[in-house]
């Protein structure tokens, strides 16, 4: 590509920041606190959850359940809208005070869970879980809160001959095996002591309720956290024949293999089992929150707005060419438009680079738009992608220019440069391009979960 004008530098860096204001507004808006303000309200001890009421002087014992990575967010907002009333147990990866809050909420157990694979700390949390179920009866109340990194944060394998090592083998297994998450979550399901329906069976015959921040595709609100208080809509059968699909089997350990391979595996509770009689659930917060605010804030900022959810759970090479064209295609029609897409792209990951999904996506996409006034940004609303400590990654039709210099590239030695980007793509090391140009996405921990964010700007 030729030199960049310094005019044309500069208006790149302003699409930039235009970019990251629509992210930054759209996490702002779509934020737990705001939810539940809308959806939960407490007034002479009657509780309010969407549509439903509960009279909280009726039952004996009122116990939440709060899991995944908003646990700690969601219980927060819960005190504050219900008021200091609550006992119960919020198991999640995110440290309160990463958060810039000041500690644990009263009257709470916490668990510090692992994610993106369980740790000791996970089982524990699953165990507590299941122990202060055991002890409720049908005069209680469970209120369980739920958001996406549950599947890791509390676990407990259904079958004793797996053990920690092994679990974690298995999540990794999944994690890199390319599969869409609600693949991943049915297989999770099944192996699981606490999810797919497993934490209602434990919970029976208590009055239970879920509120749901959902990082899952709206059609499959069950593969949230993989399930735990909603019937199971996958099968035994669909494990077997996801398995067979990304070849997981000969890549699980023999104590998950074998469950596989003897047909041992125990279907998960479905729609008629007892458990689900008194249970509600209510999603509060989605993806689709998220795109909404992100809309507003790309109207603003002066651009016709697209929404284009249709590559979600696409490979992210595949989803990168697609909607590249469409946004081309719009800004044949339009002069400034911007096209977001929301849900989740897919990685296989065969080397063990510093980097994630979105960023992965971005760099795919900075690769094909060199010197167009193009610009993408993709980022996790959790603030976490991958293994790195971004949230995402911004580029643009300068990305790889401003690499090559920032990497010692001569100005002219485009074909090293492009070898050096395919390199960081095939090693899944997109962070450290990004970190050297200024255009990671780091926002730390945001105690939030509604899946991915992709805008991209034609102007």
């Amino acid at each position: 590509m030729a030199e960049i004008s310094p005019d044309r530098d500069q208006q790149f860096a302003r699409m930039r920041e235009t970019a990251r204001g629509i992210f930054t507004s759209a996490l702002q808006n779509a934020s737990v606190e705001s939810a539940f303000s809308r959806n939960v309200h407490c007034e002479r001890g009657v509780l309010r959850i969407c549509e439903d009421l509960y009279d909280l002087d009726s039952y004996n014992r009122v116990f939440v359940v709060s899991i995944g990575k908003a646990a700690h967010t969601m219980a927060a907002a819960l005190e504050a809208q219900a008021g200091n009333r609550f006992e119960g147990i919020v198991a999640t990866s995110v440290d309160p005070a990463s958060l810039g809050q000041t500690g644990q909420i009263r009257g709470f157990r916490y668990f510090h869970g692992g994610h993106p694979t369980p740790s000791a700390e996970s089982i524990r949390a699953a165990e507590s879980i299941l122990k202060s179920l055991a002890s409720l009866d049908a005069n209680s109340l469970v209120v369980f809160l739920l958001s996406g990194g549950g599947s890791s944060i509390a676990e407990k394998p259904i079958a004793a001959e797996i053990f920690l090592p092994d679990l974690i083998a298995t999540y990794r297994a999944l994690v890199h095996s390319g599969a869409p998450i609600a693949a991943i979550n049915a297989i999770r399901k099944h192996l699981s002591a606490v999810k797919g329906g497993r934490l209602a069976q434990a919970a029976y015959p208590a009055q239970q309720v879920s509120i749901l921040v959902s990082d899952v595709p709206d059609s499959t609100p069950d593969a949230l956290a993989s399930g735990p208080t909603m019937p199971d809509s996958t099968s035994i059968h669909d494990c077997e024949r996801i398995a067979a699909e990304y070849n997981l089997i000969a890549q699980f350990p023999a104590s998950v293999a074998d469950l596989f391979r003897q047909r041992a595996l125990e279907e998960t509770p479905k729609s008629d089992d007892p458990a689900f009689v008194r249970a509600r659930w209510w999603t509060v917060l989605s993806n689709k929150v998220a795109i909404d605010e992100a809309a507003i804030a790309a109207t603003r900022a002066g651009f016709a707005v697209e929404v284009d959810n249709s590559c979600d759970d696409w490979d992210y090479e595949k989803a990168a060419g697609y909607l590249l064209t469409r946004l081309r295609e719009l800004r044949s029609k339009v002069s400034r438009v911007c096209l977001l897409s929301g849900g989740e792209v897919t990685v296989t990951v065969r080397n063990g680079g510093i980097g994630g999904r979105n960023q992965q996506f971005a760099l795919a996409c900075a690769e094909k738009i060199v010197g167009e006034d193009l610009t993408v940004l993709s980022a996790g609303t959790d603030g976490i992608d991958g293994n790195s400590p971004a949230a995402g990654a911004v580029a643009d039709g300068s990305t790889l220019f401003r690499a090559r210099l920032q990497s010692g590239f001569q100005s002219n030695d485009h074909a090293a440069a492009a070898d050096a980007v395919r390199q960081s793509l095939a090693n899944f090391n997109a962070f450290p391009i990004f970190d050297a140009i200024g255009d990671a996405i780091l926002t730390g921990p945001t105690g939030n979960n509604l899946r991915d964010l992709r805008i991209l700007l034609a102007y």
